[in-house]
């Protein structure tokens, strides 16, 4: 009889389960449930999605171990008695842009590229908006009453296993280095929280996680939400962040380029050393695996196709074909997509812009290929940070639910400039939560070795006429 392993996805919009055979990956079962909308959600809201992906997934009678990954940087706080104490701000909501600003000039003595880079130095990464060190300085200025109440601070991934494990005390938090990286006061080069940039954010020093190594326990589930039925006794991983366990799912190692088109875009690379950049557009994060994962992030991905669907009124199908359709250039159409703000650029307050319009190109077709070429040109700028970064770069795999058009799979290496792999569709930060579950029962130095599916490759000419419009616009706009 096989032994069984669950990867959970608890992503910005849904929950997602795979139990897998904990030896070769097989797929024996799944589930799914939705998240509500917007940016600040209470976290029983997670738990409840849970128990209805778990019980689509057929439950976790018979799984010998769980790990979860989910959305990185949210705020989830809690009070002495472990209870909620107000909804969690997640790492889309950009209200805290202010307090990032205040908070980078702070450690620079009121210099801000002076602090800029003493943050990187720190821990790697300069906070932005989605930050949860900038949220935790918000809720001090903002919610003095509620910063006062919380005892500890965790993320999502870090709530929903303390949760499996019977959650009380929440002393009992654990986490991962790959989560820990995105709050702002952990550091993977030292591989040790900064509570001294902790305590300068909030005022105060709430309890934090105890990380955990990649192939750690985190405990056992004690606990399964209702509906999900048995499960308990399973050894639980120490899960990770969605783009960390993206990474392990695919197996990425050195040399690999991971460009995801989710709700957020993010480019990421694994690499054997840790990263500072000063700039503040590559983030400096840990893997799930013991290396590190520059990556970065733009806040608008795939939803800027569904933005262009209902501009146009037409379903995303005709989406995936009118851009295919259109020129490249879309006839001198340009979009810059920043519908909900943008984290990179650092723009939180920014919205979108169409640029070129005439009679003569005022098409559906060429709207739907400016939308595919203006999403796909925030992801090659982060590409390009990547590459100028001096990391190796032997293959870019994309992945992700905008992966799945065919117009993104065949225009992306035009606008990123190099061909991209696109593995097989698959749940990868669950694949990968599932293979980490794997590892920790097995031990052992490294996680299994699962076989992944095919890989197609797409290749196209470069348009660097297309990039430099964008480019000149995106400046213009600043």
């Amino acid at each position: 009889m096989s032994t069984l392993v669950a990867g959970i996805d608890s992503s910005t919009q849904s929950c997602k389960v795979v139990i897998r055979d904990a030896e070769t990956g097989a797929l024996v079962r799944s589930g799914q449930a939705p998240h509500p909308p917007g940016t600040e959600v209470d976290p029983a809201a997670w738990w409840d999605a849970l128990g209805v992906a778990i019980a689509k997934a057929g439950g976790l009678d018979g799984v010998s171990a769980v790990a979860v990954g989910a959305q990185q940087h949210g705020m989830v706080c809690l009070d002495a008695d472990g209870e909620v104490v107000r909804p969690a701000l997640l790492w889309n909501d950009t209200r805290s842009a202010p307090q990032a600003a205040d908070l980078v000039a702070e450690l620079g003595d009121g210099d801000p590229a002076r602090g800029a880079a003493a943050w990187a130095t720190a821990v790697g990464s300069v906070p932005l908006a989605s930050f949860t060190v900038t949220k935790l300085r918000w809720l001090a200025e903002r919610e003095p009453a509620s910063m006062s109440r919380t005892a500890a601070v965790c993320l999502p991934h870090d709530w929903l296993t303390w949760r499996l494990a019977g959650g009380r005390d929440p002393d009992a938090l654990r986490t991962d280095r790959g989560d820990a990286s995105g709050t702002g006061y952990w550091s993977p080069a030292a591989g040790a929280y900064r509570l001294d940039l902790l305590k300068m954010a909030c005022g105060t020093s709430p309890a934090v996680p105890r990380v955990l190594g990649p192939a750690d326990r985190a405990g056992e589930v004690m606990q399964a939400p209702d509906g999900a039925g048995g499960g308990t006794g399973a050894v639980l991983g120490a899960g990770t962040g969605d783009n960390a366990a993206a990474a392990l799912g695919l197996a990425a190692g050195p040399g690999d380029v991971v460009v995801s088109i989710g709700t957020s875009g993010t480019v990421f690379a694994v690499c054997p050393t840790p990263t500072a950049d000063a700039s503040g557009i590559i983030a400096g994060f840990a893997d799930a695996s013991g290396h590190f994962l520059p990556l970065v992030c733009t806040l608008n991905a795939a939803g800027v196709l569904n933005a262009a669907a209902s501009l146009l009124g037409v379903g995303l199908d005709r989406i995936d074909e009118l851009p295919l359709t259109a020129r490249p250039g879309a006839g001198g159409l340009t979009l810059l997509p920043y519908l909900e703000g943008e984290r990179t650029p650092n723009r939180p307050g920014a919205t979108a812009e169409l640029h070129g319009l005439t009679g003569a190109n005022a098409t559906p077709e060429n709207l739907a290929r400016a939308a595919v070429e203006g999403m796909l040109c925030g992801l090659a700028d982060g590409l390009d940070a990547i590459v100028a970064a001096g990391l190796t770069v032997r293959r870019v795999l994309l992945i992700g639910g905008g992966a799945r058009s065919a117009a993104v799979r065949q225009i992306a290496p035009a606008v990123l400039g190099v061909p991209v792999d696109v593995p097989e569709p698959g749940e990868y930060v669950a694949d990968g939560a599932a293979r980490q579950a794997a590892w920790v029962l097995a031990g052992g130095a490294a996680p299994p070795d699962w076989k992944l599916g095919e890989t197609r490759r797409y290749e196209a000419d470069p348009e660097p006429q297309v990039r430099a419009r964008y480019a000149a616009i995106r400046d213009a706009s600043a």
